[in-house]
Formats: structure tokens, sequence, C-alpha cells
């Protein structure tokens, strides 16, 4: 397979943390070529008092609400079914058919369609914050708005204090509480990415919720590992969020991430195969093109499997392309103390990569790619040294 031919991710390795539709993200990933790796970050659970939810039901039955606001899909759907098991649901959906419907974005709203409801209004940004700027005060002072409530976690809201808000501006709110995230009950496998992740094992991880985020980094604090992830997740690994409040728990530790136009799964899947390739480049190295990945390298499109010793050592070489590493620098990552280590694990690197001729030596100071040019620290082109 040459380079033109190879899918944009070959060689890439990208990191699942979500609960739902994992099989078909997975499935657009691998067909655009990149290796997966997943692991749930949160599970969705049922709220513990069905009485609660019935409770607020109930409520809306007897009192039928002036506006109606759906957050997600599946809660709205897991609220009808659940009067559907008590026998409320049709007059459950007749209160509703009352009201002004609000919904927080299009899985919501085909959920409200399914169930015969029509929404007048759904806001661009699918934010519960341009919901509260569309409501003014006067849409809400004295009226009761029924709010289903969006899953959260002992540890994220995504909007904390949503129906506080509304009360705020005169509204009585009944509030819906339908399902809440928590963390996976085997954690095991959540640990197991998290440290992969840490140890640079990774060209990108992806977030599809809030609370899977704030999952994830809370079992990275748990696991000691907060500092060393989040230097690689300014750095290396690059994470890709599938809209502005998924990235919050993201952005409140000073990571940036990379994020469609669209919060939509497929345009997640495309921006990973579009913008990873462009932060991760391939090298034009002696005549071959080198992609030097997370498990890998990409050698003129085809796939090397390398050592761990192998990859610490192109990692380093890569680090800057075409400048001499030391022997003593490679000998040190490699944990080593007889400096010929290092001639034997260059030599298995080259073998490895198929081309020898990709490495040089540097007669007496060590190691480079060996690179025609390489940018000096404005931007100039330059011979190595």
């Amino acid at each position: 397979m040459t380079t033109a031919d190879a899918p944009s991710l070959t060689g890439f390795t990208v990191a699942i943390t979500a609960s739902r539709r994992v099989d078909e993200f997975a499935t657009m990933l691998r067909r655009r070529g990149a290796d997966v790796v997943a692991a749930a970050a949160i599970q969705m659970v049922p709220i513990a008092d069905d009485a609660r939810l019935r409770a607020a039901t109930e409520d809306v039955i007897a009192r039928p609400p002036d506006i109606l606001i759906a957050t997600t899909g599946i809660g709205f759907r897991g609220w009808v079914a659940a009067a559907g098991s008590w026998g409320l649901a049709e007059p459950l959906l007749a209160a509703l058919g009352s009201a002004r419907v609000i919904s927080r974005g299009p899985k919501a709203t085909g959920a409200l369609r399914t169930a015969g409801l029509r929404e007048e209004w759904s806001p661009a940004s699918e934010s519960s914050e341009e919901v509260l700027a569309h409501l003014t005060a006067d849409d809400l002072d004295g009226k009761r708005v029924a709010v289903q409530l969006h899953g959260a976690t002992d540890h994220w809201n995504p909007v904390p204090g949503f129906p506080d808000t509304l009360a705020e501006r005169g509204a009585t709110v009944v509030a819906v509480p339908v399902y809440r995230w928590e963390p996976p009950a085997d954690l095991a496998e959540l640990d197991g990415l998290v440290e992969k992740i840490a140890r640079d094992g990774v060209d990108a991880v992806t977030f599809t919720s809030a609370p899977a985020a704030a999952s994830f980094l809370m079992r990275a604090d748990a696991l000691r590992l907060t500092e060393s992830l989040t230097r690689l997740l300014t750095t290396t690994v690059t994470p890709f969020c599938v809209g502005p409040v998924t990235a919050r728990p993201l952005d409140n530790i000073g990571v940036p991430s990379v994020q469609p136009e669209r919060m939509r799964l497929g345009a997640l899947a495309r921006i990973v195969a579009d913008e990873l390739p462009r932060r991760k480049p391939d090298l034009t190295v002696a005549g071959h093109t080198l992609g030097v990945h997370a498990t890998c390298a990409v050698v003129d499109g085809e796939v090397h499997e390398l050592s761990p010793n192998s990859l610490t050592l192109l990692k380093l070489l890569a680090r800057v392309p075409g400048a001499v590493v030391s022997r003593d620098v490679l000998l040190e990552a490699l944990d080593g103390d007889d400096p010929h280590v290092v001639e034997a694990a260059v030599n298995r690197l080259r073998s490895a990569l198929g081309a020898k001729q990709l490495i040089a030596t540097a007669v007496k100071r060590g190691y480079r790619l060996a690179v025609e040019y390489m940018p000096d620290d404005f931007g100039r082109l330059r011979w190595p040294k």
C-alpha cells in the first residue's frame, strides 16, 4: 500500500471513552485505518428511586406545565417508557401536548416527535445555556416548567443550577429525573486506558459527553496520573470532543480540544481523520515517508510494529527531526549502563523500520533522523548539524 492509497488514520491509535454507540464509532475510525482502543468512562443507570420519577410524572399530569424542556432523547424516551409501565403514558402526553415545547437538540427533538409532540424552538448550539438565554423572565414568570433533567454524576453536572436559574426567573419548576451517569462498576478497563494514555500509548482520545470526560479525569486523579496525563494531552496526545459542553471538564484544567462544527458522531470521526494527520504529519527521511505514531511507525504507507525500546528511540529522534540525539540521552531512555546497548538498539530499530538509511550516525556524537533539512526556532530551513 502506498502513502497515497493508505487511509488517513493508518498507524494511528485512537482511544474511545464512550459508553454508547461504541461499535458504530469504532467502525467509523477503523474504516479510516485507525487502531481503536476503548473503555467506557461512565455507565448510565436509572434513578435509584423510581418513586421520584413517578411523583414528578403524576405532578405533571395533575397540573400540566406551561413549558416543557426536553434535554436528551434517551432521557425523554425513558420518561415516556416509564410512564407507560405505570399505565400513565397517554395522560402524560396529553398533559404535555398543551405546553410550549423546547428541545435542547436534535436527539431530543426526534424523541419528542416520535411521541407526537412538536418543538417550538431548539438552540443551534444544543446547549442548555442557549436555552436559558432564549427564555426571558417574561416567558417564565408565574409559569410551570417541566424539565427532563440531563444525566449528571456526583462529580460533574453539565449545567449546574439550570432548574434554579429557571426558578429565579419566576418559574415553578418540576424537575423530572430519569437517569444519571456513574463511573463504570468495574474500573479495571478504564484505569487501563488512562494508564495507556499516560504512557503516550495513543495518538488521540475522544469524548462524547461531559460526564465521561469528567469521570476520565477523576480516575486519572485517583491513579495519581493527572500531571503526566495533562502534559501529554497538551503535547503528543490530541483530545477530540463532540462539542463545547463535552469539552468543559478539559477546559477547566487548561487542556484545549478539537471539536467538529456539528455535534455528531460522524462529524467527530471525520475531524479525527482530517486533523490527526495534520497534527502528526509524515516526515520525509532519506527519500522515504515516515510516520511516527504512538504504537508503531509507518514507512511509505506500510505499518511497522516496533518493540517498546525501538519506539522510545524513534520518538526521541523524531522529537526534533534531524537534530542529533546524544548516546548518553539514548542510553538513559533505555535505562542502560553499557554504551553498546545504544548501538545494538539502534541497529534493531533500523531493521524493524526496513530502511536502515532512515537513521543516520553522527560520528562520536549520537544519531539523528536523516532528514535533508529542518526548521530552526524562527521557521527558517537549515541543514541539520
